[in-house]
């Protein structure tokens, strides 16, 4: 087993956050509250349950594309302003939702949100029961039906097209007897997509981890979920989704095996096969990697990704390296998010000393770098309308936000407040009408809050 990694993840995930307190920020935003009450084979595609219907995945919305329209209209026509206002809904789910727990890049996902294309949301959560739940929300994030279930052991992320969307979730594999090298077992589990269709009901899965019957995690070339950072995101081109998550890695050695990290893209297509030879797909891209982020980009026709890594200490490209920015490994190291820059290129947050960075890059190194003052290990990054891109990060109790201009990477507006609590991993998601979306922990243990910064004018 490679204890280098052991060693080094422990003191990656501690991170040393410098957390700003709000009363620091000097700027309030307007704060909007509503409530809501609402009660195959690995590796094979199959149906779900009986009766399950919808195309999968044609009139998808391609993910990251939204950063190039703006717009009030549609279904849930939200209003613009000239300054951000950030309403904040309390869903009751009607199960346990799993809690933040320490917030370690090895710990449970508690919760993800999507953006639907008619302007409503996709809710998913991890239950304290081996089962992570879906439902759907209306305009106002009120829950809107009965939330459907399926079997999963962590929950990573959630998009949505036209007719439903996918999961991507882990569930239980099996490991065989290896033996390891050194150190101690743990868990051997997998990672998948589910296809949902607009009813919130299964209608295929696609395993893009590659254990089998007869490949267990702990035998050579297997590529599967331990304990290692795992946590992972989709994109979709508008009919395949991409998987782009950390993953462990099965090294025979001599006679017993060493299982190392690194990470993993793999394509689905519409009907839930694997894309085989997809150009933008690898088994294996940075290595040892963390804070694996992906986009879809319509202008390239690519799906592009940044991770962090101990590869030469830095924010990358994988497959092949590219470096982004130089950092160091001193555990103060982490990723954030990725957008489509205003015009071409990218703008990708990342950490060093507590202190959060926007980088801009196209193809290679970073060619701009923005030093945005944000006293924190982990900053979120998330298209916001036309030209437009929002910084968020913990600051005390709650979070503090700054949106930028995503050609220039200039400031726009003040900072303010949202009035929810952070998550290091967790995601805000674009809406073709301009606003943003957080899914974050509830009034209680059977509730979750989700924080929209409303479209700015």
């Amino acid at each position: 087993m490679d204890l280098e990694r052991r060693k080094r993840r422990r003191f990656v995930i501690v991170g040393l956050a410098a957390i700003a307190l709000l009363a620091a920020l000097g700027v309030a935003a307007a704060v909007a509250t509503g409530k809501s009450v609402g009660a195959a084979p690995d590796g094979d595609a199959g149906l779900g349950p009986a009766g399950a219907s919808g195309s999968a995945g044609a009139g998808a919305a391609p993910s990251g594309s939204v950063s190039a329209r703006a717009t009030t209209s549609g279904a849930c026509a939200r209003p613009a302003g000239p300054a951000p206002v950030v309403k904040v809904t309390d869903v009751n789910v009607g199960v346990a939702v799993t809690g933040y727990g320490h917030e370690n890049d090895t710990d449970p996902l508690p919760m993800a949100v999507a953006a639907a294309p008619g302007g409503g949301s996709w809710l998913a959560w991890l239950g304290t029961n081996g089962k992570v739940y879906l439902g759907r929300l209306d305009c106002d994030d009120h829950l809107a039906g009965t939330p459907s279930s399926f079997e999963g052991t962590d929950l990573q992320d959630v998009q949505a097209d036209a007719n439903g969307g996918v999961l991507l979730l882990t569930r239980k594999g099996t490991c065989h007897d290896g033996p390891l090298c050194g150190g101690s077992s743990s868990p051997c589990n997998t990672m998948y997509m589910v296809r949902f269709d607009n009813a919130g009901r299964q209608v295929w899965q696609r395993q893009v981890t590659n254990l089998t019957s007869s490949l267990g995690g702990y035998d050579n070339g297997a590529r599967f979920v331990w304990w290692y950072q795992h946590h992972g995101r989709l994109a979709t081109d508008g009919s395949n989704y991409a998987a782009y998550f950390g993953v462990a890695i099965t090294v025979q050695n001599g006679a017993c095996v060493d299982i190392h990290e690194g990470d993993r893209m793999q394509v689905v297509d519409a009907g839930g096969g694997l894309v085989a030879g997809h150009r933008d797909a690898f088994e294996v891209g940075c290595s040892h990697s963390w804070g694996t982020r992906i986009v879809w980009d319509p202008r390239t026709g690519h799906f592009v990704m940044a991770c962090a890594t101990d590869n030469s200490c830095r924010v990358a490209q994988p497959h092949p390296y590219r470096t982004i920015a130089t950092g160091t490994c001193d555990g103060t190291l982490f990723g954030g998010d990725l957008v489509l820059a205003k015009g071409s290129g990218y703008w990708t947050a990342w950490s060093q000393g507590g202190q959060a960075r926007l980088e801009h890059f196209g193809s290679g190194a970073s060619d701009a770098t923005v030093r945005t003052g944000a006293a924190t290990s982990h900053p979120h990054l998330v298209a916001y309308g036309a030209g437009r891109m929002l910084l968020a990060w913990e600051a005390g109790g709650a979070m503090a936000a700054q949106a930028y201009d995503s050609g220039t990477g200039k400031a726009v507006g003040e900072r303010f407040t949202i009035g929810v609590r952070d998550h290091n991993y967790q995601a805000f998601k674009a809406y073709a009408d301009g606003s943003a979306a957080y899914p974050a922990a509830g009034a209680n243990g059977t509730s979750i809050r989700v924080a929209r910064v409303m479209p700015m004018s």
